[in-house]
């Protein structure tokens, strides 16, 4: 008995120090900060752009890295992240970069719960958050829709739709009364139950490359309007 109360012991604080250890990067402000260290400066007239976001965003680059090869374009992605920890992460990962625009696409985790319960008005105030930073440090910002999710495999049940349609419409609004650009994937790729179908996702949230080639030009025209303004 007493050794099963040691093992027992044991095993929660060894539970609490892995758990207390991640509380300690919660932003996970550690993924990319060797990476920023050895970038180098921008040199004169190059038009860096990073990319922020979630796995959407640093799945592209895993599954289409050709859409990224030869261009000034930085990926700052991270898997399952919400808005709350990208925007820890935001100086850090975007505006030490010095980038001439940032294109952002978040909300997506934030309304699947993944670090807690989150009401749309809480997603856009983080978004702006971060444009705001970004339109501070002279950074173009491009806003992009959260793509369409019918239900999220990992959490089902939610039923996400209606939520991201609401979410969209407010970063819209947001653009068009600041001046950023909305970089709308939503209407693209949607489809008839106002989610993401196969053919773009496999699993209904994770664009495919097929879902990416729809996603490219799209970021391209953004990339350029942004750059011309």
């Amino acid at each position: 008995m007493k050794k099963f109360k040691t093992f027992m012991l044991a095993a929660l604080l060894s539970t609490f120090s892995a758990n207390y250890g991640n509380a300690q990067d919660w932003p996970n402000l550690a993924e990319f900060q060797e990476a920023n260290s050895t970038l180098e400066t921008p040199k004169e007239g190059e038009d860096r752009v990073v990319f922020m976001g979630n796995s959407i965003t640093i799945g592209w680059i895993n599954s289409r890295p050709e859409f990224f090869e030869g261009k000034p374009w930085v990926n700052r992605g991270i898997s399952g992240q919400t808005t709350p920890q990208m925007l820890v992460r935001f100086r850090q990962d975007v505006i030490d970069l010095n980038p001439k625009v940032v294109v952002l696409l978040a909300g997506t985790n934030d309304i699947a719960g993944n670090t807690g319960p989150s009401t749309i008005p809480m997603i856009m105030d983080n978004i702006k958050g971060m444009a705001e930073m970004a339109q501070a440090n002279d950074i173009k910002v491009i806003l992009s829709s959260t793509l369409p999710a019918y239900d999220y495999p990992w959490r089902t049940g939610l039923e996400p739709a209606p939520k991201i349609i609401e979410l969209n419409k407010m970063i819209k609004a947001y653009c068009d009364a600041k001046g950023h650009i909305y970089l709308d994937y939503f209407t693209a790729m949607v489809d008839e139950r106002n989610g993401l179908p196969k053919k773009y996702a496999e699993d209904e949230v994770h664009p495919t490359v097929a879902g990416y080639k729809v996603m490219e030009p799209l970021a391209e025209a953004a990339i350029s309007q942004a750059l011309q303004e």
